[in-house]
């Protein structure tokens, strides 16, 4: 089985169109983007499934090709073309309400934001601050750390069992 190259790199194009269009604020972006990927993944599909123009039917002794992949790829058609559907309803919906289809920050959004940029200052300011303290202290007490010893046993006489023989 032989692959074209031009199928793998129209499909890693179309891959990283559609992950950059879907970075965006624009739900109309966002919409091109998942149709992007929806036709990249089917070409992945097309690509896995086997050899070309051979039908994945049983009788014969020619190579065959895998009928899991088609069916994946009808399935793959039919979720793109349900969630774009779904996608121009609310782009519809938002143009519609606010002549824009760009999503907008909410209070908490923008709260969320506040807290992680505090958290993050918050983290820089132990950092500094561990940087500052003794190596010989740890987190756990304020006494000064000493290097773990080992403590020897020394010879204990032999045991004896009940019968009296000497045993180790």
């Amino acid at each position: 089985m032989s692959v074209s190259a031009s199928l793998v790199v129209v499909m890693a194009v179309l891959y990283g169109a559609g992950v950059y269009a879907m970075m965006e604020r624009s739900l109309t972006r966002v919409l091109i983007g998942f149709l992007l990927l929806g036709n990249a993944t089917n070409l992945l599909l097309l690509i896995s499934m086997g050899f070309p123009g051979v039908s994945p039917f049983y009788g014969s002794d020619e190579p065959q090709s895998d009928p899991l992949p088609q069916a994946l790829m009808l399935t793959a058609i039919v979720i793109t073309f349900a969630v774009s559907a779904f996608l121009l309803a609310l782009i519809y919906r938002s143009w519609q309400l606010g002549q824009e289809d760009a999503v907008e920050d909410d209070a908490e959004d923008i709260a969320l934001r506040e807290r992680a940029t505090e958290t993050t200052t918050v983290l820089d300011v132990e950092e500094g601050a561990a940087e500052e303290e003794d190596e010989e202290h740890t987190d756990f007490s304020d006494d000064a750390v000493s290097p773990i010893t080992a403590i020897t046993q020394t010879a204990q006489p032999a045991r004896t069992d009940r019968n009296g023989g000497g045993r180790p």
